[in-house]
């Protein structure tokens, strides 16, 4: 197999942002829905929106999120709505909360784990491509979050997450907890809900953008996030989302930076790796890359 192309800038800007989506040479037709992390309250290494607002009016993109499986302030469609508003996402672009009326499922393949099926917000169907524009940074329970997590945990519906959390038990949040001990079966979970979105869109209207600025440990859905330890890398970009994730793996771990411990270990810790061996596995993409920088 050929190896997938991976477009890298250190130019942590919206100039640099709107290059390395141009270096793709695609276009996201129709309707372009942009999923990004909006951001638990508390937090503060989300995407700023003074970063995206350049690409994402370039694509005269939508701004979509899910509601969160865990009783915070994005639990809610309102209070999420509040919480994008007051990290200013709405000054910058539309935004829909996809879930906001009720979910619905898509069905695929070749899974482990979720009976075929994963549950996105409704309004997913309202759109005809989409930009997975992901801040890549650790994570407590998934290792690291990059394209993969965006795509799987991010576009699930409130009830979908608890299903990919359980590995195909419930739909039920507050259930979820008990059957969130399998790690590797959420893993696999994961990269199967992945696949159902790329089924759903066809791979030629979906590409990636990796973020790698703000490198905490913790996602941004932790409202109390641990401080960055290493400084930051810059973005990436692909069409392929097993060979973004793995290229921003593959930096951290060979990185010089003397901060990239806590990371690695949290990443190694949570087997991270493996979610991208399953999208690999379920045929989602290419582990083999080769780096374009800009």
């Amino acid at each position: 197999m050929e190896k997938s192309k991976v477009y890298f800038t250190k130019d942590i800007t919206s100039e640099g942002l709107i290059k390395v989506y141009e270096a793709l040479n695609t276009e996201l037709k129709g309707k372009v829905a942009v999923k990004i992390s909006t951001g638990e309250v508390g937090g503060h290494n989300f995407l700023n929106p003074n970063l995206i607002s350049g690409l994402v009016k370039k694509l005269n993109g939508t701004i979509v999120e899910c509601c969160t499986a865990y009783r915070g302030k994005r639990f809610d469609v309102k209070d999420h709505l509040k919480t994008v508003e007051d990290h200013g996402f709405t000054k910058i672009a539309d935004v829909d909360i996809m879930d906001s009326e009720g979910d619905m499922p898509l069905y695929f393949e070749g899974g482990r784990h979720l009976n075929g099926v994963n549950y996105v917000g409704k309004h997913l169907t309202n759109y005809d491509s989409m930009l997975m524009l992901s801040h890549f940074k650790g994570h407590a329970m998934g290792g690291f979050g990059g394209a993969l997590k965006n795509m799987s945990i991010g576009v699930a519906s409130r009830n979908g997450k608890a299903w990919i959390h359980s590995v195909g038990v419930t739909t039920d949040p507050d259930k979820m907890w008990s059957y969130v001990d399998d790690q590797d079966g959420f893993l696999e979970s994961m990269a199967e809900a992945c696949k159902a979105v790329v089924e759903h869109f066809g791979k030629e209207n979906m590409a990636y953008i990796n973020v790698a600025n703000n490198l905490s440990i913790d996602c941004d859905c932790d409202s109390s996030p641990s401080d960055p330890e290493m400084k930051d890398i810059g973005i990436f970009a692909s069409l392929d989302p097993v060979a973004i994730d793995q290229c921003c793996y593959d930096t951290i771990i060979n990185s010089d930076d003397k901060g990239k411990t806590s990371l690695i270990n949290r990443m190694h810790e949570k087997h991270a790796i493996h979610t991208v061996e399953e999208a690999a596995r379920l045929g989602l993409g290419n582990r083999e890359y080769e780096i374009i920088e800009l």
